[in-house]
This record gives structure tokens, sequence and C-alpha cells, in this order.
């Protein structure tokens, strides 16, 4: 790890930050990781799940709010096959479908029909077939076994995609969504990729964020205009990216900083390719 490391989150005993890689404490056999604000978790093969940095809410999963500059095992998580980190809290899915949930809670992110931050994992309300699983901005995704998406969490920009701007504090259905095998949120907008390699979106679109050439939020998913043949996507902060099958790389929504990669600093509202990028 190396970067920031105010709150310990680079997991090498230090708070100092690094400019070049540093390694993370006493982990191995790692086969996961995932990066949320100020921390971070690893899964290893073994099925538990190690946290480290800032936690203020939680979202270590330790049973303390202590930051951690080295890694912590998470507690009582078992048999677990996939994490994800939103801003402040965390999801682990278990071999059985089962979805857990810690840290963060105030708009019910986690999933267990409060709004009472966690210092341990609880289980996501009523979710017993998920296949995979994405955290946002205070809000969690995941994907059903009938290939539907459920959603839960803050919903101020409809990012739950169920019509409403009404947070959720347990799951909901993304409405109309099917044949979904990939997803992801955002900071408040949200990508799915379909098994006929087209991409939707919904949540916020104040920047093009979600590709159907306006810049109109959404409550439900709309199409990403142009996109085939997609085998990967992801959901940045105000932009989004999609992977081809033929090695290119698409991009759109907020590009101040050069983020769409398409060497100018327009905001797009429709999917452009990456400039110079060898596959």
């Amino acid at each position: 790890a190396w970067g920031h490391n105010g709150w310990g989150q680079l997991g090498d005993g230090t708070t100092r930050n690094r400019k070049k890689p540093v390694q993370v404490s006493g982990l191995t056999n790692v086969v996961a990781i995932s990066a949320g604000d100020f921390h971070n978790l690893a899964l290893k093969g073994d099925g538990t799940v190690w946290a480290w940095g800032g936690n203020h809410a939680g979202q270590l999963g330790d049973g303390t709010t202590t930051n951690r500059t080295t890694p912590v095992k998470v507690s009582g998580l078992t048999d677990i096959v996939a994490i994800a980190t939103g801003t402040t809290h965390n999801l682990a899915m278990k071999k059985d479908g089962t979805v857990w949930a810690w840290g963060d809670n105030d708009s019910g992110q986690l999933g267990d029909g409060t709004t009472k931050s966690r210092t341990t994992p609880v289980q996501v309300s009523g979710l017993t077939n998920a296949v995979s699983i994405s955290a946002g901005h205070s809000y969690s995704l995941a994907i059903k076994s009938d290939k539907t998406v459920c959603s839960w969490g803050r919903n101020k920009y409809g990012q739950l995609g169920d019509g409403t701007t009404t947070d959720q504090t347990a799951p909901v259905q993304v409405s109309g969504l099917t044949d979904v095998v990939s997803i992801s949120g955002g900071n408040s907008h949200c990508l799915a990729m379909k098994s006929n390699g087209t991409v939707v979106a919904w949540g916020m679109n104040k920047y093009g964020q979600l590709g159907d050439g306006k810049t109109t939020t959404r409550k439900t998913p709309v199409e990403v205009k142009g996109l085939t043949g997609v085998v990967d996507v992801s959901a940045g902060e105000s932009h989004s990216v999609a992977v081809k099958k033929d090695g290119t790389i698409w991009t759109w929504g907020r590009n101040e900083y050069g983020e769409l990669g398409d060497d100018t600093t327009n905001t797009r509202k429709k999917p452009v390719q990456v400039c110079n990028f060898v596959k």
C-alpha cells in the first residue's frame, strides 16, 4: 500500500505517508482487497476478513472504534467469498448467499432495518441468494441468483433505482432490471452490466455519468448510449468506466481532472474511448 496514511490505512504499523509501496503488516494468503475512504479490507483464502485504518464508525468490524495501523480480524465472519467497501461501511458475502454489513449506518446502508451504526457485522435483512455485492457512498447493492438487483441505504439521488428518493433500511428491488451479471456503485450513481454486454445506469447525473446523453437524475435504470460488448464496469465519484471484450476502455461523466482519459477536460454525457491505451 502507498499514499496517505493519517489513519493507518497503509497497514504498515505507522501513520506516515508513503510515496512508494510498503508491505501491509502480517497479511498472507490474501485473495481479494477493497479500499474505502480511510480504511481497507482484505479477504483471506480461509474465508476470514481483515481490516485496518480509520474506525470512527466501527468500519473495521472488531467491536471497537479504535483506528488500527495494522490489520485486525473482522469479528465473527467465516466462509466469506466476496467483500466490498463503501465510504465508511462494508459488505461481505458468504458462500451461502447471505450478506453481512458493518460500520456507518446513518442512511440504512447496513440493511438491518435500522439506522444504528455497528462495530461488528450484522446480517442484511431478507437477503439470502446474493451472488455479487457492491457498496457506494452510504448505500449498498447486491445481485441475486435470478440476476435481479436489490439495493438499500441512501437514496437522495435515486441511487437505489426503485423509483423513489426515499432511504431504505432493508433491501428493495431495482425497478425493471433483469439479466444483470455485474454491478458497481459510485458516489451517487450505479452501473449494471447485462449478460448481453449492454450497460444501464441510474442515480445522480449532474455530469452525464449515466451516459444517456443527458444530465437528468434518474430514479430507475436507463441504458448507456452506444455501449455493446462490455465485459466489466466501474463507477467512480462522478464518472463511469467500461471495458469491452476487444480490450478497449470507454468512459463518460465528469472530466475536470482528465479522469476520462480522452486527452481533454470536457465533460462527456456519452461514452468516449480512452486514448492511447495499450492492451
